[in-house]
């Protein structure tokens, strides 16, 4: 089952940061581009779901 999260980007002078909503703890991803912060952060939300085993609500 794929579970989809909605992802907030936000551009900054430096780049882009983005950020999954509903899920607990901190997880974010960042880049130089749209794309880049996107991949960093699916990154992110998968290593945060296996390492500590919570699946988002």
């Amino acid at each position: 089952m794929t579970k989809q999260f909605k992802i907030v980007v936000e551009k900054h002078e430096d780049g882009y940061v983005a950020y999954p909503i509903g899920i607990e703890g901190v997880i974010v991803g960042q880049g130089d581009t749209y794309d880049e912060a996107m991949l960093d952060v699916k990154s992110a939300i998968k290593f945060h779901i296996e390492t500590f085993n919570i699946l988002p609500q």
